[in-house]
C-alpha cells in the first residue's frame, strides 16, 4: 500500500457526532429529525456532522426487508440522490454551510442495494458517498450488496475517510484511509446494547493506529433485539476521548480537529511513516 503524503490542513475543523433514535420506515420523518440535529450541531459551531448508520430508514431489518421501496433512496448513474424526502437535510446543509454524513439504504441503477453513508454538501447536494464494504451478520448480507471501494471526503483542506460501523472493526480499513492521506475517519454506526466494550475500543484503536481523528456516531434506543447503545464519540489522533455522549438519549457532541495537534502526534508517533511494506509475506517458522 502506497502512503499518500498529506500535511496537516491550515485551520481547525469543528465536527459533530450525533446519536438519536430513528423510526423504522419513516424516511421523511427521520430526515426531519436529522435536519433538526444538524441545526443543533451547527449552532454549536460544527462544520461537519455525522449521524448514525441507516438513520434515514432506521436500522430495523424486518422493515428494510419488508418495504424496500419505502425505505430506500435512489441514486443515479453519477451517484446523486434527488429524493424529495431529504429536502430538510438539503436545506439545513445549504443554509448553515455544513457537510453531513448520514446512513441510508441506497438503490443503484443496476438494481443493487447498499448500506451507505450519504454525503450532503454545503450547497445541499446529496450523493451516495460511500457503500459499506464489510457487511455484518446474516441480516445485512441478505439485505445489501457490499461496497467495492473506499472513499475520502475533502472539507476545508481536511481529508476524511468514510466507514460504516463494522468497517471500523478492521484495522486495514482505517489504514487504507490513512494511506490515502486521511486526517480523520468518519463512521456512522449501529452498535447494539451489550457491545459497549468493543464499541469503545475499536474506534479509539483506529485513531491511534493511524494517528488520525475519528468520529463515531451511533444509534440509540429501539426495541430488542435491535436496541442500540449510544456512546457517540470523537477521538483525537492518540485515541483519547475528546467528547463522548451517554449510553442513552439523543445527543450531539462537538469537538475541533486541530491541525497543530495532528502534526504533533504524527511527528511523535510515526507508525504511518515507519510502517514496513509487505508484512503479510513469507514468515520464519520456529519451534519451541
Amino acid at each position: 500500500m502506497t502512503q499518500t503524503t498529506a500535511g496537516p490542513p491550515a485551520a481547525a475543523l469543528p465536527v459533530a457526532a450525533v446519536q438519536a433514535e430513528a423510526e423504522p420506515g419513516n424516511v421523511a420523518g427521520n430526515a426531519g429529525s436529522a435536519a433538526r440535529l444538524v441545526g443543533r450541531a451547527a449552532d454549536d459551531g460544527a462544520r461537519v456532522v455525522v449521524l448514525p448508520e441507516l438513520f434515514l430508514p432506521a436500522y430495523h431489518p424486518p422493515t428494510l426487508a419488508g418495504d424496500p421501496a419505502g425505505t430506500d433512496v435512489a441514486a443515479d448513474h453519477d451517484g446523486q440522490v434527488a429524493d424529495s424526502r431529504l429536502d430538510p437535510l438539503r436545506a439545513v446543509a445549504r443554509d448553515r454551510r455544513v457537510v453531513v454524513a448520514v446512513g441510508a439504504a441506497v438503490r443503484h441503477p443496476d438494481g443493487s442495494r447498499t448500506c451507505s453513508a450519504l454525503v450532503v454538501d454545503g450547497a445541499g447536494r446529496v450523493s451516495a458517498g460511500y457503500a459499506k464494504q464489510h457487511l455484518w451478520g446474516p441480516d445485512e448480507n441478505a439485505l445489501f450488496t457490499p461496497g467495492r471501494c473506499g472513499a475520502t471526503l475533502l472539507v476545508d483542506g481536511w481529508r476524511l475517510g468514510l466507514g460504516v460501523c463494522y468497517d471500523g472493526c478492521f484495522p486495514e480499513h482505517g489504514r487504507a484511509a490513512a494511506a490515502d492521506g486521511a486526517h480523520g475517519y468518519l463512521c456512522p454506526s449501529g452498535y447494539l446494547v451489550g457491545s459497549e466494550h468493543r464499541r469503545d475500543l475499536y474506534y479509539r484503536a483506529r485513531a491511534l493506529d493511524n494517528t488520525m481523528y475519528v468520529v463515531f456516531a451511533n444509534a440509540v434506543g429501539g426495541a430488542a433485539p435491535w436496541r442500540f447503545n449510544g456512546g457517540a464519540a470523537i477521538y483525537d489522533p492518540e485515541g483519547r476521548v475528546l467528547r463522548r455522549a451517554a449510553d442513552s438519549g439523543a445527543a450531539v457532541v462537538v469537538a475541533r480537529f486541530d491541525p497543530a495537534e495532528l502534526h504533533r502526534v504524527r511527528d511523535a508517533h510515526r507508525m504511518l511513516a515507519d510502517r514496513l511494506p509487505g508484512q503479510g509475506g513469507v514468515r520464519t517458522r520456529l519451534t519451541g
